[in-house]
């Protein structure tokens, strides 16, 4: 049974048990009413006869007829020993072993209902008094209940049949009502079916009202835009990974067809001499150090691509510190200029590293020797610049993509991931990262990260930077 159906019969049935309960009520309140008057009348009738000098049967009551009110036209009495005295109306009135014991002092006088034939009589039996022979004597007095029975049987069809139309009619009524209010549920079914069916995340649900199913439809289509979000979101990162092996196999094929090249070549080095073993062997030592590089950068997106799982507070000042002592090593003849504030970022201080030397790296090499190369952590995050060539303006909008190499580049050593490599961890860290050329001559690469002031600077005066601005020396 559907639910529209079952809200249906619940409201049919609960208004049902409702209007069946006031029935019950009405009816035996009305009950009540008709049977009180006939017995109010039965009272007064024996009031009047007790209070009156009572000595004979034959004794009338003046008033009206009893159809309005009257005495009783059914009249009987018992005596003590149960002989009956012939009254009025022509019906003997049963029950006379009760009616003897209130002649003879042993009961009280009481209400009945007695059957005589078809004659449905409401009866009262009281002591009114002696006879005029002495002897003690109950007085029976009776009024029909015909047509009391009559108002009550065309009650009860009265009652039954607004019973059944009530019933009837809640039912018809609650089936409209589960139609309308249901019908935004009947909406969300049929909007999942369609999406299961056709897997189209566009489809959204009219929200027609502030109540609760209107609730119901507002989470459904946040369920739905976050699901489609992350749809998305899933196929954007295996589009991203499908051309992140395209591009590796690419890449990868070069070196590894020139590592087989000179390793065919020196099978057969009866043909070759010294000089070019010597000179096969070191173009072999450079492409593997060139494959192993490309490997790692690859391994190291790999790795980013995983989410931040165990970030924490550090000093990203202390990051790039460590991270421009590396490169001076590395790159003695480039001198480097730094200006780190001490600032907190919270994040992995591997991916952090890393990108900070990949920045490093890239200024380094593209910077002449002996020009310097500015380092810079405030606030907004990271920035580096060198004072070489530039980038040119068709390549700045590509520089961070993943094998991307410049035209002034790509005579040089480098797989294209290292700028890669540092876009990916600063959209990991809630970051971003862009490029320019500096007015003055060079590149600026800047990686935006969400910081916050230290509470304690560091002591080393060599990273301070001085109070008119320019870069202190490392």
């Amino acid at each position: 049974m559907t639910l529209r159906k079952r809200v249906g019969l619940l409201a049919g049935i609960t208004v049902g048990v409702a209007i069946l309960m006031a029935s019950i009520v009405c009816y035996w309140v009305v009950r009540g009413q008709l049977r009180g008057e006939v017995d109010n009348e039965l009272r007064a009738q024996a009031a009047a006869i007790q209070q009156g000098d009572f000595h004979s049967l034959a004794q009338q009551l003046p008033g009206l007829p009893a159809s309005a009110g009257g005495p009783a036209p059914y009249m009987q009495g018992v005596r003590a020993d149960g002989t009956e005295i012939p009254g009025q109306g022509g019906l003997m009135l049963p029950d006379t072993t009760h009616a003897a014991q209130v002649a003879a002092g042993g009961a009280g006088p009481y209400l009945t209902d007695v059957n005589v034939g078809e004659n449905h009589l409401r009866v009262i039996v009281f002591a009114p008094g002696l006879l005029s022979d002495g002897q003690p004597v109950a007085l029976q007095l009776a009024r029909p209940l015909n047509g009391v029975d009559r108002i009550l049987s065309h009650l009860r069809l009265v009652l039954a049949l607004v019973c059944l139309g009530g019933v009837a009619l809640a039912a018809a009524l609650g089936r409209m009502a589960a139609r309308r209010v249901l019908a935004p549920l009947a909406e969300v079914a049929g909007t999942a079916q369609h999406i299961s069916e056709t897997e189209d995340l566009s489809s959204r649900i009219q929200v027609r009202a502030d109540d609760e199913v209107g609730q119901l439809a507002s989470r459904f289509n946040a369920m739905i835009e976050r699901l489609q979000r992350s749809r998305a979101e899933l196929d954007e990162s295996v589009r991203a990974q499908r051309q992140l092996v395209a591009d590796a196999s690419h890449e990868l094929r070069t070196p590894i067809t020139s590592l087989r090249t000179n390793v065919e070549v020196l099978l057969e080095s009866d043909r070759l001499n010294e000089e070019d073993r010597r000179r096969l062997l070191s173009d072999m030592v450079e492409q593997s150090e060139e494959l192993t590089a490309l490997i790692g950068d690859l391994i190291e997106l790999a790795r980013g691509d995983l989410p931040v799982t165990t970030a924490e507070d550090m000093r990203l000042d202390r990051i790039v510190e460590e991270s421009v002592g590396r490169a001076r090593r590395d790159f003695p003849q480039v001198h480097f200029e730094t200006s780190l504030a001490p600032v907190i970022v919270e994040g992995v201080p591997e991916r952090l590293g890393r990108a900070v030397n990949n920045l490093l790296d890239n200024a380094a090499r593209n910077s002449p020797p002996g020009a310097p190369i500015e380092v810079v952590v405030d606030a907004d995050g990271v920035r580096v610049r060198d004072h070489g060539r530039g980038v040119d303006d068709a390549d700045l909008p590509y520089v961070f993509d993943r094998f991307y190499r410049g035209a002034s580049a790509r005579s040089s050593q480098g797989s294209g991931l290292g700028l890669a490599i540092v876009r990916q961890a600063a959209l990991q860290h809630g970051g971003s990262v862009s490029a320019a050329n500096d007015p003055g001559g060079g590149a600026v690469f800047t990686m935006r990260l969400p910081t916050s002031a230290a509470e304690d600077e560091p002591q080393d005066e060599a990273l301070r930077a001085p109070a008119d601005g320019r870069h202190a020396p490392v």
